[in-house]
């Protein structure tokens, strides 16, 4: 399956357009009525998030009518759409608005990603900064660029391979269950500095711009992460399972690390994450 210049910034587009739309501006102007909890008090969905994905899935379907198009929000109404990832010729995973709990909470750390799929492999990816109009493309072969509003381009490279002691990241053990969470959290120590987002968007944008080391997760919701490994990936970083193997469109389990190169990936499997 073909995927061009020209789609990539159609999809640059109609972020851009959902944003605009739909998210900006009802950021610090929600209602208590227009947040609602999913899983718990840190799992919300506002009406940003239901309105931007049902705008860009309404685009997508117009531009590409066969595909199959892969909603955070819609994905409770058929949860069979996340394993079709692995076979589907033509895919997209939406996350409207990632980070709600911040946007939620008025923080400006929240972004709207896009994955393409084809074939069981990701190749194209958008994450955009609603607040600052900046963002992460990435085209499998083509290499990772931050994109700025203004309309300048660089190329994104990871960080150089350091000590883990001279290491800075993040790890979202806060979503682990026990005794993971415990161990992790405490092997986090180890870094030079250890980080807390809540927001794939922006991780995946750090790690993938040299100005973190590591990032790591347990849960692996497609459009969370799908996006975001192949930007990590086109700047020249590694990311495997937690099992050493890859991680492909349709998983939803295993944990992932993303580290500069595989001896990174390595130091950071056996003194963070553990046994």
């Amino acid at each position: 399956m073909t995927f061009s210049d020209t789609d990539l910034d159609y999809l640059m587009t109609i972020v851009a357009e959902a944003a605009a739309q739909e998210i900006l501006p009802r950021f610090r102007n929600l209602g208590a009525g227009d947040i609602s909890e999913k899983t718990s008090v840190i799992d919300l969905v506002t009406e940003a998030d239901l309105l931007a994905e049902k705008y860009i899935t309404a685009a997508l379907k117009a531009r590409f009518p066969t595909a199959l198009i892969v909603g955070e929000e819609a994905y409770d109404a058929d949860r069979s759409v996340v394993p079709a990832l692995a076979h589907a010729e033509l895919a997209f995973t939406i996350d409207p608005v990632d980070g709600t709990f911040n946007f939620a909470a008025g923080l400006p750390v929240f972004g709207t990603i896009i994955a393409v799929i084809a074939n069981g492999q990701t190749i194209a990816s958008v994450i955009y900064d609603p607040v600052l109009g900046d963002t992460v493309t990435a085209m499998r072969g083509a290499g990772s660029f931050l994109r700025r509003r203004t309309g300048q381009a660089r190329r994104l490279s990871v960080a150089r391979a350091a000590p883990l002691s001279a290491m800075t990241g993040a790890i979202s053990w806060g979503h682990m269950d026990e005794p993971d969470r415990s161990r992790i959290g405490a092997n986090m120590k180890k870094a030079r500095m250890a980080f807390a987002l809540n927001c794939s968007a922006y991780e995946y944008w750090m790690v993938a711009s040299g100005k973190w080391h590591f990032i790591g997760h347990s849960k692996l919701m497609p459009w969370d992460h799908l996006a975001g490994v192949l930007v990590h990936q086109e700047a020249g970083g590694y990311t495997a399972k937690f099992d050493g193997t890859p991680y492909r469109p349709g998983e939803t389990g295993g944990g992932i690390i993303s580290a500069p190169d595989e001896d990174s990936w390595h130091i950071i499997r056996r003194e963070i994450i553990g046994a």
